[in-house]
């Protein structure tokens, strides 16, 4: 038996048309269409799905666990292992000082709002020099072991950038408090 693409079918029964409802008395399924009789039910746009009648819903008496630390840093994670294939293949230059803006560019630093942070994932022949927001324990020997360097900067959270803009608008409102006060004495 040969098979032609011109020919394939589905197995007879296999997919089942939807019914038509409200469509009559001898459809079967006309007046209420399958929904039976009034109530919030029968009604189209209905969401009662965790709703048990007023008492308190499962998903509500449950504990809550833990919490999302608005202060944690976000760093983009680089793992030694990953800088040494782009060496290898030739994306990544090993002359000069690599930065997060550098890593983004060969695509291995993704996101990050804080900078890049490299773990000791892996293994580095080459000889490299970073300028970097962090760097594990594990990967900065395994750097210096190769031959190269690391030098962590300080960068400003972006929750800090908010708080300083905050204090900063915060003054200028008192400042212009103040000169109001003075303008109304004089």
């Amino acid at each position: 038996m040969t098979f032609k693409l011109n020919e394939i079918r589905d197995n007879p029964g296999a997919r089942k048309g939807r019914m038509r409802v409200g469509r009559g008395i001898g459809s079967g399924k006309g007046k209420t269409a399958g929904r039976g009789q009034k109530g919030q039910k029968s009604r189209e746009g209905v969401s009662i799905k965790g709703f048990e009648g007023g008492q308190m819903p499962l998903h509500m008496r449950i504990p809550k666990r833990g919490f999302n630390n608005i202060f944690a840093k976000d760093y983009a994670e680089v793992n030694l292992g990953a800088l040494q294939k782009l060496v290898d293949a030739g994306t990544l230059a090993t002359d000069g000082t690599i930065d997060h803006a550098a890593l983004k560019a060969a695509g291995v630093a993704r996101g990050g709002k804080d900078g890049v942070r490299i773990l000791g994932k892996g293994e580095l022949t080459a000889k490299l020099s970073f300028k970097v927001a962090g760097v594990s324990a594990g990967a900065k020997s395994a750097i210096e072991a190769a031959g190269g360097s690391v030098e962590v900067i300080e960068v400003v959270a972006a929750a800090d950038k908010a708080k300083a803009k905050h204090r900063v608008v915060q003054k200028a409102r008192a400042a212009d408090k103040d000169a109001k006060k003075a303008a109304a004495k004089a």
